[in-house]
């Protein structure tokens, strides 16, 4: 079932943020990709940025920035068939 969310401009800044940030770890670069991606389209989470999303979540060394683009991939994820 297909979402009709997009990541927000504040989610993108934050998003854009991490990308720039020379510590910013890869999983956290590339959820922040994912949801740079997702702006102003209706593209969808794939399985594997959303794990890698989860455990940005989980980290707790995770920047404000990168658990806000992860929480927004998180949210853009497509819902499991029933």
């Amino acid at each position: 079932m297909a979402r009709s969310e997009s990541t927000s401009k504040k989610v993108a800044a934050s998003a854009s943020k991490v990308l720039r940030d020379p510590k910013a770890s890869k999983a956290e670069k590339s959820v922040a990709a994912s949801a740079l991606t997702q702006k102003g389209s209706k593209e969808m989470t794939s399985a594997k940025v959303a794990a890698t999303a989860s455990k940005v979540m989980r980290d707790p060394k995770a920047s404000k920035a990168a658990k806000s683009a992860a929480a927004s991939a998180l949210t853009q994820k497509a819902n499991k068939k029933k």
